[in-house]
């Protein structure tokens, strides 16, 4: 992001995932409709390919202006030496244009009440203002301008290189977690740019310059690469003619294809352990290869529901077994990340309870996810984890940036906007057989489609404790 880059899988998550933690306690009673559009989104497509939503809010006059473009850091050069375009580029984007000192964007933007900011994964970019709904012209006016005119002047590139390397350092160099997950994410994906993070290597990002975020930039920056969604309160017929009038005349261009190879199966388990003097705690990692919504829509929505069922939140099977019952581990979490233009991940984390080893607690797990595939899913929690996913979806649209960040990103990595309206339907829709089947498929400790990445994060003194 501009003042801040996660860490994390992915920059941006659906809402769903605060949301039904928020929401468990009053929404097992009953589902609200899946039949009714989510968003009830209208879309056009300017004559130069730039595709317009238009999500109406109206319970108060403000909007959320965001333009997505179709790329990210998956999309940059492989084997050139240099990591970390995508991301060094959208925080050019606001080092001032032909129109546009450095700085003033930003500047402008809070000047008239609203905010603003940018975020980079490896499949879409984004940039988003919010601001009254008066200003909306003006808004458009100066993302257009930057659309086509950025400067770049190469003052700024030497200088905002020193806050990427800086912001890399701060939030992964010295975070062993994050430190390690990057390390685990280039073992899953390997050979892949998946592999690459986001922010890049900490060795290939000094070498950036202005050749490489400017190519990529001309490249890929294009109305016919991007989208426009507008949330708040306006209708199609409002934004139409200001989107013409300021994006319309923009010329565009194809892009190239987007790369996205299937990382080659291990021949065998993969394990890696890591230790740091700056972790006070060990955890347990692991990670799975998974289809994601683009690859099987299918298995990866069946995937999506078998997680919030097994760990969606304190009440779900694996933390009651694992942390209530036996007390091998203080918590655990499972994440299935498929929305991705390639493959997607699952990623399970736990933490051991005192004097529980992480080998103990990999067997602890193994062995319930070998029991879970032996006897399928409790009908009651599958039914629970779908009726607060399809609540979790409904609530969404009652924010305004939050459907303009659902929608975007959908769109962003390959998904329709049907997909995305009818998402509660598609959820109401997968049975508990298909639900066990992909349990059964990916997460079988014995015999899993892909072989995990597993690791071990362990505190420096603890090591030295273990070879004593």
């Amino acid at each position: 992001m501009k003042k801040s880059h996660p860490a994390g899988f992915l920059s941006v998550l659906r809402p769903r995932s605060f949301l039904s933690m928020a929401m468990t306690g009053c929404l097992l009673l009953v589902a609200s409709p899946v039949s009714a559009k989510v968003y009830n989104a209208e879309s056009m497509t300017l004559p130069n390919g730039m595709q317009v939503v238009v999500i109406p809010n109206h319970r108060a006059p403000v909007v959320s202006h965001m333009v997505w473009y179709k790329v990210g850091a998956a999309d940059e050069p492989q084997g050139d030496g240099v990591s970390g375009a995508a991301h060094f580029l959208e925080h050019l984007m606001f080092k001032g244009s032909r129109a546009i000192a450095s700085g003033d964007f930003s500047k402008i933007i809070r000047s008239w009440g609203g905010e603003d900011n940018a975020f980079t994964s490896w499949d879409y970019t984004a940039y988003f203002q919010s601001v009254a709904k008066d200003k909306l012209p003006n808004v458009m006016a100066l993302e257009a301008d930057r659309m086509i005119n950025l400067a770049l002047p190469p003052q700024e590139i030497e200088f905002e290189r020193q806050v990427i390397i800086e912001e890399r350092r701060m939030r992964t160099d010295n975070d062993p977690q994050a430190l390690f997950s990057e390390q685990m994410r280039a073992m899953l994906f390997a050979s892949t740019n998946y592999a690459v993070p986001i922010i890049g290597w900490h060795d290939e990002m000094p070498k950036l310059n202005r050749d490489h975020v400017l190519h990529y930039y001309k490249t890929w920056y294009t109305p016919k690469n991007a989208i426009l969604v507008i949330s708040g309160d306006v209708t199609l017929r409002d934004v139409q003619p200001l989107a013409e009038k300021y994006y319309g005349i923009i010329p565009s261009h194809d892009v190239p294809p987007h790369v996205r190879p299937v990382t080659p199966d291990f021949p065998s388990p993969v394990t890696l352990r890591f230790e740091s003097d700056k972790l006070r705690q060990p955890v347990f990692l692991k990670a799975w290869r998974a289809p994601s919504y683009i690859m099987n829509r299918k298995e990866a929505l069946a995937l999506d529901i078998l997680m919030e069922t097994l760990s969606g939140g304190s009440s779900t099977e694996l933390y009651q077994s694992l942390v209530v019952r036996e007390k091998t581990a203080t918590d655990i979490s499972l994440s299935f990340e498929g929305e991705a233009r390639g493959e997607g991940s699952i990623w399970l984390s736990a933490v051991p309870a005192p004097h529980v080893t992480l080998e103990k607690l990999q067997q602890a797990i193994d062995r319930k996810l070998g029991q879970l595939v032996a006897s399928g899913l409790s009908a009651e929690a599958f039914r629970k984890a779908k009726i607060r996913m399809i609540d979790s979806e409904n609530y969404a649209r009652d924010s305004v940036m939050g459907p303009a960040m659902v929608v975007g990103q959908s769109l962003a990595y390959g998904l329709t906007l049907d997909d995305i309206e009818t998402r509660p339907e598609q959820i109401d829709a997968v049975t508990l057989e298909e639900a066990n089947a992909v349990l059964k498929k990916y997460l079988n400790p014995a015999v899993p489609e892909h072989l995990p990445v597993v690791g071990f994060l362990v505190p420096a003194d603890a090591q030295k404790q273990e070879a004593k």
